[in-house]
C-alpha cells in the first residue's frame, strides 16, 4: 500500500492539488492569458484557481513549474485595484470625498446607533468606537472648555467624585488648580465637610493652610506611621498637636533616621523653634519662595504675631503649583468647589453651612434622582440659594431628565449602577448601560440647556473621549483617581503593590457611616449593599495624572477631527461624527493582546 501510494502521481489528490495552488496560485492564470490573445490582448476576469480544483478539473494532471516573474506582474494579475480595469484620477477622488462627507458612508451617526428600532440594545463605551476625522490643527491647539452647570465652565471637563474614599479638600484643591474641580462627600458631619469648603475656598496658591501637625510627646512611632500614612515625612510641632497651636519645633526624616527606640519622644529629637527658620504672616508666596531658596530648607511654618501657626510652605508643593492658568476660580479669584448633600430634611440645613462657606455648586447626591424628595430639594435651593448652581441625579432616562430640569437644575449627573464598585443593576436590576444613557439624556437636555455630567464606567482617557463625544458636557471619576496621592485614606501594601482603600457609597462600610440615605435606607430594618468595597493601585500624584488625562483626551480629539469639546457636539449633531459597534473580538484587537508578557506606561 505504501508503495502504491509513493508512486501515485503528485497532483492525484485534490487536496494536494488545492495546496499546491495556493501555494503557486500564477501557474495556470498566466498560460491561460497567454493562450488568449497574449500579453497585447484584452485580459479576462482572472481565474479561480482554487475553485477550479474544487471543481474538478485539472485533477490528475502534473503541474508544470512556476515561472519566474516579476513582482509587478504578480501585483497585476492577481490584485486587480477594480473590477472593471478602470483607474480613477485624483480629480474623482476629491469628488469622491465631497460626497463620504455628505452621505456619510463611513460608520453611523449617533442618532442612527442610539436610535435604532430594529435593535433593541443598549451599550457601553467598549461597545462603541468612533471613526477618524481630518486632521488640521495641532493637539496643543484642542480646547477642552466645557460647561459644568448652566452658570460654571472648567477648562479641563474633569470632575471628582463626591466619595469618601475619593474627593475631600486635598483632592478638591487639587482638581481646582488643574481646571477641574472636585465634589466634597457628604458621608460625615455638616460641620466637617462645611470646614472642607472653607479649607478650599481659603487656599492661596502653594500655602498649606492645616498642615498636620503633632504633639511634642509624640513618639518617633507615632510620627513613622503618619509617614507611612500620608507620603510626607516633614511635621510641624505644637503645644496642641494642631495648626493654631502654638509653634515649638518641626520634626523630619533627619531627626528620626538611625533612631532605634520608637518611643523616644519628638521634643527630644524635633528642631526647636529656635533653630527654626519661619516667616510671618501675611506672607507672599514669592516672600516664602526666596525665604526657602536662601535658606535652603524644605519646609517653610508661617506663625502670627503670638508664634501661633497659621500655614506651612512646601518647597515640593511650591514647585507643583507655581504655575496654574487653567485653574477653576470664582470673580473673587478663590478656587471653585463643590459638595454633595443627600435628600433628607436636615440636609436643608447642610445646605445653609456650604453656603454660609462659599460652595459654588451643591450636587444631590442620590442612586435614583426621580423622586419627590429629590424634586422638593432642589426647588428649596433655587428659592432659598438663587445664585447657587445645583445638579441632580442620578438620571439615566428622558423622563427623569426632563422632571428634575422642570424642577429648576442646572446640570444632571448621567449614571446608574455602572461603576466599578457599585451593584445597583446586579442587586436591583434597575439601570442603563452607560454609553447610551448618556447620549439620550444629553438629547433630552440639550434644548433646554443643562449640561450633563457622564459618572461612572469610567476606566481610562478613551472613555472620557468616548463620553464628551455623545453628548456629556463633564465626566465624574471615582476609582481612577481613588489611588492617588490627593484622595483620601493611607497606602498599604499588598503582594508587594502599594494600595488604596476605595470602596462605593452603597457598601455596608459607607452605609455604616451614614451614606444609606443615598439609597433609601436609613430607616430600613435590613441594609441591602449596594457597592462593594476594594483597593486600587496607587497612581501618584493628581498634578501628574489629570495632565495626562488631559493630554490624551486632546489627542484622541485631534483623531476625531475636532478642535473642542463644543466642536465635538455640532459634529454630532451634524451626524458627522461616525460610530461603529465592535464586536467582542474587536475589542480585544483595540487592547494589548498577542503579548507574553508586557509593562504598560501611562506617560513619562
Amino acid at each position: 500500500r505504501v508503495s502504491e501510494e509513493s508512486r501515485r502521481p503528485r497532483g492525484s489528490s485534490s487536496f494536494d492539488m488545492a495546496a499546491r495552488v495556493v501555494a503557486h496560485p500564477t501557474i495556470d492564470v498566466e498560460e491561460k492569458s497567454s493562450k488568449r490573445g497574449g500579453a497585447g490582448g484584452p485580459r479576462p476576469p482572472m481565474a479561480d484557481p482554487v475553485a477550479a480544483v474544487l471543481r474538478g478539473e485539472g485533477i490528475g494532471e502534473p503541474m508544470s513549474p512556476p515561472r519566474a516573474r516579476s513582482s509587478s506582474r504578480v501585483s497585476e494579475d492577481l490584485m486587480p485595484l477594480t473590477l472593471d480595469g478602470v483607474i480613477k484620477s485624483k480629480e474623482e477622488a476629491k469628488e469622491e470625498i465631497g460626497k463620504f462627507a455628505s452621505d456619510g458612508s463611513d460608520g453611523y451617526s449617533a442618532a442612527e446607533l442610539f436610535e435604532s428600532v430594529a435593535d433593541h440594545t443598549a451599550f457601553t463605551y467598549d461597545d462603541v468606537i468612533m471613526m477618524p476625522g481630518y486632521i488640521d490643527f495641532t493637539v496643543d491647539e484642542v480646547k477642552l472648555s466645557s460647561k459644568l452647570t448652566r452658570g460654571i465652565t472648567l477648562k479641563a471637563p474633569l470632575v471628582s467624585s463626591p466619595m469618601d474614599t475619593v474627593t475631600e479638600a486635598p483632592m478638591a484643591i487639587a482638581m481646582a488648580l488643574m481646571g477641574g474641580i472636585g465634589i466634597i462627600h457628604n458621608n460625615w458631619p455638616a460641620e466637617e465637610q462645611a470646614a472642607a469648603v472653607r479649607q478650599v475656598k481659603r487656599y492661596k496658591n502653594g500655602f498649606i493652610t492645616d498642615p498636620i501637625c503633632v504633639l511634642p510627646d509624640a513618639t518617633i512611632g507615632d510620627v513613622e506611621a503618619l509617614v507611612r500614612r500620608n507620603g510626607f515625612s516633614g511635621f510641624p510641632v505644637t503645644d496642641t498637636g494642631r495648626s493654631g497651636g502654638k509653634l515649638l519645633g518641626f520634626v523630619s526624616r533627619r531627626d528620626t533616621d538611625f533612631r532605634e527606640d520608637a518611643t523616644t519622644p519628638v521634643s527630644e529629637i524635633m528642631t526647636p523653634i529656635e533653630d527654626l527658620v519661619t516667616a510671618l504672616e501675611p506672607c507672599t508666596l514669592s516672600h516664602a519662595n526666596a525665604t526657602l531658596r536662601d535658606s535652603k530648607k524644605g519646609k517653610l511654618p508661617i506663625v502670627n504675631a503670638k508664634g501661633e501657626l497659621t500655614a506651612l510652605v512646601s518647597r515640593r508643593d511650591i514647585q507643583k503649583n507655581q504655575e496654574h492658568p487653567d485653574a477653576s476660580k470664582n470673580l473673587n479669584k478663590q478656587l471653585l468647589v463643590g459638595a454633595s448633600v443627600g435628600t433628607r430634611l436636615a440636609d436643608r440645613e447642610r445646605v445653609r453651612l456650604l453656603v454660609a462657606e462659599g460652595v459654588d455648586v451643591i450636587v444631590v447626591d442620590s442612586s435614583q434622582g426621580a423622586s419627590h424628595f429629590q424634586l422638593d430639594l432642589i426647588e428649596f435651593i433655587k428659592r432659598e440659594f438663587p445664585d447657587v448652581e445645583v445638579v441632580g441625579g442620578n438620571v439615566v432616562t428622558k423622563q427623569q431628565a426632563l422632571r428634575l430640569i422642570a424642577a429648576g437644575a442646572d446640570g444632571l449627573r448621567v449614571g446608574m449602577g455602572v461603576g466599578s464598585i457599585c451593584t445597583t443593576q446586579e442587586v436591583c436590576a434597575v439601570g442603563r448601560a452607560q454609553a447610551t444613557a448618556v447620549y439620550h439624556v444629553a438629547r433630552a437636555a440639550a434644548p433646554y440647556g443643562v449640561p450633563i455630567i457622564a459618572d461612572g464606567g469610567i476606566s481610562n482617557p478613551g472613555h472620557i473621549t468616548k463620553a464628551l463625544a455623545l453628548g456629556a458636557s463633564t465626566v465624574m471619576m471615582g476609582s481612577l483617581l481613588a489611588g492617588t496621592e490627593e484622595a483620601p485614606g493611607a497606602y498599604f501594601y499588598q503582594d508587594g503593590v502599594r494600595l488604596k482603600k476605595y470602596r462605593g457609597m452603597g457598601s455596608i462600610d459607607a452605609m455604616l457611616k451614614g451614606s444609606d440615605e443615598r439609597y433609601f435606607g436609613a430607616q430600613a430594618t435590613v441594609k441591602v449593599a449596594q457597592g462593594v468595597s476594594g483597593a486600587v493601585a496607587d497612581k501618584g500624584s493628581i498634578y501628574r495624572f489629570v495632565p495626562y488625562l488631559c493630554q490624551s483626551v486632546r489627542h484622541g480629539f485631534q483623531d476625531l477631527g475636532c478642535p473642542s469639546v463644543r466642536r465635538c457636539g455640532e459634529m454630532r449633531q451634524r451626524g458627522e461624527m461616525r460610530f461603529e459597534l465592535r464586536s467582542g473580538a474587536a475589542q480585544v484587537e483595540g487592547g494589548v493582546h498577542g503579548l507574553h508578557s508586557y509593562e504598560k506606561k501611562l506617560m513619562m
